[in-house]
């Protein structure tokens, strides 16, 4: 997630317990990572082995139980947004890949398809160093993609092409961005800058692959009370900023990106037949691909 938190991100664990929760069980022959079980530590594999049992233990407390709703309802909206994004960088091939607020994704680790990529994992240090230690233990996991660079940035405070630059991305050659799951945690401004960053360290025919949440009164409802049921997760990263489809159009626009797609979650899991309960929180989710120049 975002430079914000200066702890690793909870956000990330979530996540990775949603996708592991998924792996096997939900749109099987569509979804799959094998991956993120590893990076999870022993207690937080405990709800994703209840929701992959389909049951709470018995006798847990309100706090096991949050912690089990909270991982089965992630994982339904996991699995549309995995897949969409996945068969977007499939479809936008590039020698160079950055994942902007990367938590603990498992894509380098994981695709096949990036075994001639040069992969960029930006994020905050404490988060980079959280998952290093993670893929150490209890031994090295390696990558499939071609290499993998872990690039420290504070998306609210850094120069984000001054610190790719000092880690070796190449400009003049394409890219593909991917930003999933960060855009809420910022500001409106943090997220124009950020755009401008990624257009500026853009060659042409490079791609970003964005997920972002558009406003939904039913959903920051469901959030808000999520955060007083648990105080381990949202209520320490809040969301700052939700975009409706063509106000990122007009951002991702106005600065000379083509958006060439832009579809809400809901509609993916509905082609996907996975079944989710959480249409609101689905409906929400977006994912958009945007180009730059022509290939």
């Amino acid at each position: 997630m975002s430079g914000i938190e200066r702890t690793a991100s909870r956000t990330a664990v979530l996540v990775c317990q949603a996708r592991a929760a998924a792996d096997g069980r939900l749109a099987v022959g569509r979804f799959a990572d094998p991956v993120a079980a590893r990076m999870l530590r022993p207690a937080e594999r405990v709800p994703v082995d209840e929701v992959r049992a389909g049951a709470p233990a018995e006798a847990e407390s309100w706090k096991d139980r949050a912690a089990y709703e909270s991982v089965r309802a992630c994982a339904e909206i996991m699995v549309p947004r995995t897949v969409a994004i996945d068969d977007a960088l499939r479809a936008h091939p590039s020698p160079q890949l950055v994942v902007l607020g990367a938590g603990l994704d498992t894509r380098a680790w994981r695709l096949a398809e990036l075994a001639d990529t040069d992969v960029w994992e930006v994020d905050h240090p404490a988060s980079q160093q959280d998952k290093q230690d993670r893929l150490a233990d209890p031994g090295p996991l390696l990558a499939t993609a071609r290499s993998v660079r872990f690039t420290p940035v504070d998306f609210t405070a850094d120069d984000l092409g001054s610190a790719l630059r000092a880690a070796g991305h190449d400009a003049s050659v394409p890219t593909t961005w991917l930003w999933e799951g960060v855009v809420p945690y910022l500001t409106r401004a943090d997220v124009r800058t950020t755009v401008r960053a990624v257009v500026g360290s853009s060659a042409p025919g490079s791609t970003l692959v964005l997920n972002y949440q558009g406003p939904s009164l039913k959903a920051s409802v469901g959030r808000l009370v999520a955060r007083v049921l648990s105080s381990s997760v949202t209520a320490k990263e809040p969301w700052r900023s939700l975009w409706k489809p063509q106000q990122m159009a007009a951002l991702l626009t106005g600065n000379g990106l083509r958006v060439v797609s832009d579809e809400d979650l809901l509609a993916i899991s509905e082609r996907l037949e996975s079944g989710a309960r959480g249409r609101a929180s689905l409906r929400s989710g977006r994912v958009a691909v945007a180009l730059t120049g022509h290939r």
